[in-house]
């Protein structure tokens, strides 16, 4: 199928605002923070706002014609949705309280690395040279980065940028094992269809979460600013998103799609300067691009 150029430049365009919108889910939870909410109320709100769209985005991923899903395969999305959107996404937020949203988007940047050691320790899939160059690379930048954030800290502010690492290094490492697991799936069941119904269980589970451990009212006792920037975060840093790149994938292809993934920790870190007065340093800019470097390597030989 020939492309026109004007269907590349919307694809093209369509990836831009992908990469920008994820980025932003940072700076938006960092704001909602300076309200008082909690990690647990914050991603309950989320989800059970985003529920509706997903589960319209299901209804919708049923024009791919991959035939009914079997028992099986429910089992997979619940395990995806589990894994994936909530067990990552609460790590995620609660790191986010402990450390700046450009290291927290650095840290998550380095996922593609962590499906190539896990399949590697247990799919027994080789590393080359290069590769394992590429990782050096990421490894080294996110120190530089982590540096960044320690410099000038002391006592318990140094061990906030150590805890709040961890929490998003384990986040990066859960939506690793969702992207191995998707890919056991999404070419039988459409990528659609994993999105829209791995994300659903995942919002159950968010749910869920909030009503096992806060009470109800907590919901109506937040402040206007919450609830606009969680709306923000829904349309513009979850579900657009979502489409956007399945979009854009569609009109350009998945490569360079995946290229314009490396803005992102540009983006964040801009960001959080700009609006949340993030400090900015020669350590965290050369830790970014050692980190982006190393990752643009990593996609390159995945792909071949």
């Amino acid at each position: 199928m020939v492309i026109s150029a004007s269907t590349d430049k919307v694809g093209i365009l369509f990836a831009l605002l992908a990469a920008v919108g994820f980025s932003g889910k940072a700076i938006l939870v960092k704001l909602a923070y300076r309200y008082g909410i909690d990690a647990e109320t914050l991603l309950g709100l989320r989800m059970a706002l985003a529920l509706p769209c997903y589960l319209m985005l299901g209804l919708f991923a049923r024009h791919e014609k991959r035939g009914a899903m079997a028992a099986r395969d429910w089992l997979w999305m619940v395990w995806l949705g589990f894994i994936g959107y909530y067990l990552s996404s609460y790590l995620d937020f609660l790191g986010l309280n402990h450390i700046s949203s450009g290291l927290e988007r650095l840290i998550l940047f380095l996922y593609p690395t962590m499906v190539i050691v896990i399949s590697a320790l247990f799919l027994k899939k080789p590393i080359t040279a290069k590769t394992a160059l590429a990782l050096l690379l990421c490894y080294t930048g996110i120190a530089l980065a982590v540096g960044h954030d320690l410099g000038g800290n002391t006592g318990g502010a140094r061990h906030e940028v150590w805890m709040g690492s961890a929490l998003v290094f384990a986040s990066a490492v859960a939506y690793a094992l969702y992207l191995i697991g998707n890919g056991m799936v999404v070419g039988r069941l459409g990528s659609l269809q994993v999105t829209a119904w791995a994300s659903s269980f995942a919002c159950i589970f968010s749910i869920a979460q909030f009503v096992l451990l806060r009470p109800f009212e907590v919901l109506f006792q937040q402040l206007w600013q919450v609830w606009a920037l969680t709306l923000v975060m829904v349309v513009v840093s979850t579900v657009a998103p979502v489409w956007m790149v399945s979009e854009a994938i569609r009109r350009i292809g998945a490569g360079p799609v995946s290229m314009t993934s490396t803005l992102g920790p540009v983006v964040t870190i801009a960001m959080g300067w700009v609006i949340l007065s993030e400090p900015f340093g020669w350590n965290q800019f050369f830790g970014a691009v050692l980190v982006i470097g190393g990752v643009w390597v990593v996609s390159r030989q995945k792909k071949r």
